[in-house]
């Protein structure tokens, strides 16, 4: 546990970082669910529309820290890959 004031400070800090990190981990995992079900119902207008939507989202998620640049461009890449294969 926390002894000094700094750490207990720090633990505060983190304990608010987290509850906000994990709202832009659930929103951005909510685009991505959108797209997949719009892959799913073979729609290539709404996965289109949605995976749009989607990509700001996953960027904002890289300047933010909670992906790495490489892992929000190949999600983006397969999903868009997905959505061109629909015919």
């Amino acid at each position: 546990m926390a002894n000094s004031p700094q750490a207990k400070k720090r633990a505060r800090q983190i304990e608010r970082r987290t509850a906000v990190n994990k709202t832009r981990k659930s929103r951005i995992r909510t685009f991505l669910r959108k797209v997949e079900e719009a892959i799913d119902s073979g729609d290539k207008d709404a996965a289109t529309a949605a995976l749009r939507a989607a990509q700001p989202e996953l960027m904002r998620g890289v300047t933010k820290g909670l992906f790495h640049k490489n892992t929000a461009s190949r999600k983006v890449s397969r999903l868009a890959s997905r959505v061109k294969a629909i015919s």
